[in-house]
């Protein structure tokens, strides 16, 4: 990998901003392979050397990938002027630099949001060509049918003439129905359903790609995904897990 500029490094990994870092290394608080660095330009390459920070390793990720439960009343945006965002959410230690939610919930919608720095991974996931479904949890004013189900797979077409790709539709429990889909278009999921007769009356992303949002998080909760969690969102629809033989 090229180098990194220290200060640079060490502020993109929520050691401070890049005034405090250097105010660390005028202090002799950071070491680098066992030596104290003293130039914020010194180049580092953090996948080889060894970087402490007052005595502590640094541990250095070239991008952070998040899982959020996120809350209702929570708008999925990096900023907002007036409203709270699900990255005003995050504890101070993942409030790093360069985060946004990869693909949006509506405000009324909770659950499973991926807050990331990585462009290129957000995009993968959320292109409807890469075929990454993301599941819906909906409670319904009133129960869905195979009549639905059937809608869903053919591509709905929304009140405004828009086309939606096919997508999955299975029954759950009294008025509950899962959805897949791999599309985001405003509303989308509500629209869908809507467009069937039955109204939405609470909406809860559970899955994205092979990823099921973790039961242990509460809502406005987040932790750091693995690798392996990483990897598991990338997976197609045709490995998913099965919900019908749930």
């Amino acid at each position: 990998m090229p180098l990194l500029r220290l200060d640079r490094l060490l502020a993109s990994q929520g050691e401070g901003s890049r005034k405090e870092v250097h105010a660390l290394l005028r202090g002799g608080r950071i070491q680098v392979d066992g030596k104290i660095a003293t130039a914020a330009d010194q180049k580092v390459d953090p996948a080889q050397q060894r970087i402490t920070v007052g005595g502590r390793a640094l541990h250095w990720r070239a991008h952070l990938y998040l899982m959020m439960n996120k809350p209702v009343g929570v708008i999925s945006a990096s900023r907002d002027p007036k409203a709270r965002t699900v990255l005003d959410l995050l504890p101070p230690e993942l409030r790093l630099p360069g985060l946004f939610p990869a693909g949006r919930l509506d405000k009324d919608t909770e659950g499973f949001l991926l807050i990331t720095d990585d462009g290129v991974f957000a995009h993968d996931i959320l292109a409807p060509r890469r075929h990454v479904e993301k599941v819906y949890l909906a409670t319904l004013d009133k129960p869905a049918d195979d009549t639905d189900a059937a809608a869903f797979a053919a591509g709905l077409v929304l009140e405004d003439g828009l086309r939606c790709l096919p997508a999955r539709l299975w029954l759950g429990e009294g008025t509950e129905a899962y959805a897949a889909v791999r599309e985001g278009k405003f509303h989308q999921v509500r629209r869908m359903f809507a467009a069937c007769g039955k109204q939405v009356l609470r909406l809860r992303r559970t899955q994205i790609g092979g990823l099921i949002l973790d039961p242990a998080l509460a809502p406005g909760e987040a932790r750091e995904l693995s690798e392996a969690e990483v990897e598991l969102i990338k997976l197609h629809k045709e490995s998913t897990r099965d919900f019908n033989n749930l």
